[in-house]
């Protein structure tokens, strides 16, 4: 199936699931989210792998949300996401479209215990963290904005004026960057919109391949 775009009513249906996050909802409209969003979605990530393939292999995720240890028990996902990535952690490349229009991002979305101690030792450095301080100067500057979860505290053992202690505190770290909804979520065009941004952060997701990894 070649990308043209999100169906025309795809936006309107996570409006919809945003009022209403309920099973009935959900089976109601489960066609135009079948059709006129995760069909669409699997498209675009089926024609981008080719050239971002080196990253992993492509998952559009699923609609359901994991209710075992959520304090939410609201069902459904009022989001689709999809990315390209070897493990968790190690360097990805996302895309999500809601009712905020797309989302698009790059780099360490999670971590494990092992990959967070890499993370904090390539940060340390100057020459691996000053990279990637570079890196994320470059994004910044460019639209993108930073993001991840972090800590309230400094890591231990961690000076606290280390060059690179805001980063430090990060236990994730990614750039995102969206667009509100527009005429171009329905088009064809849109795959170049998600392709130019990940070529734009590929050199990200290498850094976090490299220093990081699964």
């Amino acid at each position: 199936m070649r990308f043209e775009g999100f169906g025309e009513h795809a936006v309107e249906y996570y409006d919809g699931l945003l009022a209403d996050n309920s099973k009935a909802y959900y089976e109601d409209n489960k066609q135009i989210y079948l059709e006129q969003v995760r069909a669409p979605m699997e498209a675009l990530l089926a024609e981008l792998e080719g050239e971002f393939g080196e990253f992993g292999t492509g998952k559009v995720f699923r609609p359901y949300r994991d209710l075992r240890f959520a304090k939410d028990k609201t069902p459904y996902k009022t989001h689709c996401g999809a990315v390209l990535e070897r493990g968790r952690g190690g360097g990805a490349l996302y895309m999500q479209l809601s009712s905020d229009g797309l989302l698009v991002g790059a780099g360490c979305f999670h971590t494990e215990p092992d990959q967070l101690a890499r993370l904090r030792t390539a940060l340390d450095e100057d020459r691996r963290g000053g990279e990637l301080q570079d890196l994320i100067d470059g994004l910044t500057r460019k639209g993108w904005e930073l993001r991840g979860d972090t800590m309230k505290t400094k890591p231990r053992g961690v000076a606290p004026d280390h060059p690179r202690l805001e980063l430090l505190r990060h236990r994730s770290l990614y750039l995102v960057r969206e667009w509100e909804p527009d005429n171009l979520l329905h088009e064809r065009g849109l795959l170049r919109r998600v392709r130019d941004s990940w070529r734009t952060a590929r050199p990200l997701t290498e850094w976090f391949v490299d220093h990081v990894g699964v």
